[in-house]
């Protein structure tokens, strides 16, 4: 999922890759009931993939509807009616959505496809918005999406809107998904949930501190994802992803990962990837 020097037009493939949250600690709460993180954002080589196609007529369309979403309430069609909205865009488009990565697996697929519908039609419709206005109009539709359109591996704080660009070593990494879609409001609202865990100086984190608050909370209600971490474990440590479902380990050498894959037990579905050192359609805003 490179994208080194290429033209992008209206016949591009503009992929929509899929983020790890490679530790996350729930450091409090907003008065509105928002919590406050602290998380490392790394893009992977693996996510979804769109098309566009112009409409004279100004609307918006999915051409790809998800099983049981109204496609008014997808987030790749929401996006692209604010950013409408924003810039008094008269053109429309139609927009398919290739899905590689599963609903509810804390990979941020549909967060993702929002931003890259952002920087993608920021660019096709000639709309010449900034970075960080478009990052502002990605919080509007959720807390994952500015970190895509920010385009760097990140440290992020806040309710995720706070990004830091943070410099990434190579690495492999598998990525197992359970079964099943994990509601990330059930995992925030739970009264069993850490949300004190101590802030850290961003430039004080290394690669391999800290963990994920919300792992004990998704593990003892869907067992399925504990019993993915143990099976992943077994070759390195493991950890969930978000709000889970998906979990993930990391390994220095495509070999090692694929020595894992294989020690896997065949019920488990998992992929590998590589961590990308930025998104990459990061050369679209500026």
């Amino acid at each position: 999922m490179t994208s080194s020097h290429q033209s992008w037009d209206w016949q591009s493939i503009y992929p929509a890759p899929a983020k790890l949250n490679l530790f996350l600690h729930v450091v409090g709460r907003r008065a509105d009931g928002y919590h406050l993180l602290q998380t490392v954002f790394r893009f992977l080589g693996h996510g979804d993939r769109l098309r566009f196609s112009p409409r004279a007529d100004g609307l918006v369309r999915l051409a790809t509807p998800l099983a049981g979403m109204a496609p008014d309430q997808e987030l790749s069609v929401r996006a692209a009616r604010l950013l409408q909205a924003e810039t008094h865009c008269p053109t429309g488009v139609n927009i398919s959505i290739e899905k590689h990565l599963p609903l509810g697996g804390g990979l941020g697929g549909g967060s993702s496809d929002a931003a890259t519908v952002l920087l993608a039609l920021n660019h096709l419709w000639k709309l010449h918005l900034p970075r960080r206005h478009l990052q502002e109009i990605g919080l509007a539709l959720g807390a994952d999406v500015p970190v895509f359109v920010f385009g760097r591996n990140a440290f992020a704080e806040g309710i995720g809107e706070t990004l830091l660009a943070v410099e990434l070593p190579p690495r492999w990494y598998v990525v197992l998904e359970p079964p099943l879609q994990v509601p990330t409001a059930a995992i925030f609202g739970a009264p069993e949930l850490k949300r004190d865990s101590l802030a850290i100086d961003p430039a004080s984190w290394r690669p391999g501190f800290g963990g994920n608050d919300l792992e004990a909370v998704a593990c003892a209600r869907f067992p399925a994802i504990a019993e993915h971490l143990v099976a992943l474990s077994v070759s390195t440590p493991a950890r969930m992803s978000g709000s889970g479902a998906c979990v993930f380990a990391e390994f220095t050498s495509r070999e090692q990962a694929e020595d894992a894959l294989r020690q896997l037990p065949r019920t488990m579905r998992g992929w590998l990837a590589t961590g990308l050192d930025r998104h990459p359609l990061c050369e679209l805003a500026s």
